[in-house]
């Protein structure tokens, strides 16, 4: 059949920047005629659940079944009638109906409602995209896993309100990455049964035009399309639709939160970590020598998108009486891009973790950058030990104050300081002032988290 040749305006489609903003398989998901597929799909086995209860003729729902192909159809035409009837279904139910031989045509979207196949085929669509966003997310899970096993040992400053706090290895940073992705991974798993339910339950969902076996009608055939069968119609309550965006806004914004992470740690100053680079990438049309982090600063840009979807999708949730189409056709124009826009954020950070560049003698020689003021904490703690942690810690502040503001190494200022030489002498200064030596239970929490 004719292809569009419409122009398109968005950027997912942009024969410029699409690549950048979509997984083809995804975008693929969503595709018109996987559309109108997913459609034909729903109304063949609504028409064979059908027949095997006597609602309507097996050899017209045989029939429909064969020909509910959407490569059988012309997608254009269908989009101009949907354009000059202001229906979202119809155009595509009359093009199925006319491919059908005999009468068989009369028996398509027996006694169902547009909303029934609109809802039950944006599921199929997420479903089918589902294990596409779970492969990317996983491999991102056990790329991280596997650099934090790597990594268990390896010195870095840890980092809070963007100034150097105490030390931590690069591994247990990973590490916490690893167990926000595993409850990700445990609410998709936990949610699917909620997410992928049908629904073909007639105009206001109490199936009278289906007879007394329409409940089992609706088991029979969602359970052909392989989805649960819901216990009352849910054509207004839109909470399943909003889980699913919700659980999608939650791995976009770990993933935008790492993204970031990468940027900063990538600052020409810190340089502790880079993502992968190769010849050919440019990172400035002016400044030759740049390698700007292209790959994080677009996930960022997508966690973005992906967020200022969650706005309509949640006003989605507000409906009317049995049906709002006003609230319903949000989700028409939103669920896709946020789940194109997800695809494309889990490939990129994929690309991103499995070609990381860490660089282990820059996160050491940063763990020194303050001389030493790295390990206030652990000072205080050792000199409370003799005149109490109150009185050590206003001590340790005023001589670390004194140390920033004069320039001078914290080490020199704590030796020479009347109140502490008498309980600290070099030595142990210099022993309490080893970042090594105070890292905690790092390595057994990453060895809990990632495994050994």
């Amino acid at each position: 059949m004719t292809t569009s040749h419409r122009t398109t305006s968005h950027i997912t489609d942009s024969r410029l920047y699409g690549a950048t903003f979509a997984s083809t398989e995804v975008a693929a998901v969503f595709s018109d005629r996987n559309r109108v597929q997913k459609w034909f799909d729903i109304e063949a086995a609504l028409a064979l659940a059908q027949a095997e209860l006597g609602i309507i003729p097996q050899d017209a729902a045989d029939e429909i079944a064969g020909k509910a192909d959407a490569a059988l159809v012309d997608l254009d035409a269908i989009g101009r009638e949907i354009a000059s009837t202001a229906h979202p279904l119809v155009p595509a139910i009359r093009a199925l109906a006319a491919l059908c031989d005999g009468d068989a045509g009369e028996y398509v979207h027996y006694g169902a409602t547009t909303q029934d196949i609109v809802d039950t085929g944006m599921v199929l669509m997420v479903r089918e995209a589902w294990p596409l966003l779970l492969a990317d997310l996983r491999a991102i899970r056990e790329r991280l896993a596997a650099l934090a096993r790597d990594h268990r040992d390896t010195l870095m400053v840890g980092r809070t309100h963007g100034q150097h706090a105490l030390p931590v290895t690069f591994g247990y940073k990973l590490a916490v990455w690893v167990d926000e992705i595993d409850r990700h991974l445990d609410r998709f798993a936990e949610a699917e049964p909620r997410i992928f339910v049908g629904n073909i339950t007639g105009a206001v969902g109490t199936m009278a035009s289906f007879g007394p076996n329409g409940l089992e009608m609706q088991r029979r055939a969602l359970s052909r399309l392989g989805l649960g069968t819901p216990r009352i119609c849910w054509h207004s309550a839109r909470d399943r639709v909003a889980e699913m965006a919700w659980l999608l806004v939650q791995v976009a914004g770990t993933l935008g939160k790492i993204a970031n992470e990468i940027y900063n740690l990538q600052r020409s100053e810190i340089s502790e970590v880079h993502e992968p680079f190769h010849p050919g990438k440019v990172g400035s049309s002016t400044m030759p020598h740049k390698r700007n982090p292209a790959s994080t600063e677009l996930a960022v840009a997508l966690w973005r998108l992906v967020r200022g979807l969650l706005v309509p999708l949640t006003d989605a949730l507000y409906q009317e009486h049995e049906r709002d189409a006003s609230a319903l056709r949000v989700e028409l124009a939103a669920v896709p891009e946020l789940v194109v826009y997800c695809g494309a954020l889990l490939a990129r950070m994929r690309a991103v973790v499995e070609n990381l560049e860490p660089f282990p003698e820059r996160m050491e020689a940063n763990a020194d950058h303050l001389g030493g003021l790295l390990l206030s904490e652990r000072v205080m703690l050792a000199l409370g030990e003799r005149v109490g942690k109150q009185t050590a810690h206003e001590i340790v502040y005023e001589v670390a104050m004194a140390a920033q503001e004069r320039g001078t190494a914290f080490r020199e200022e704590l030796a020479t300081d009347p109140r502490v030489a008498p309980h600290l002498g070099r030595e142990a200064i210099e022993e309490l002032l080893d970042p090594e030596r105070y890292l905690g239970l790092t390595g057994q929490i990453v060895d809990e988290v990632a495994g050994r």
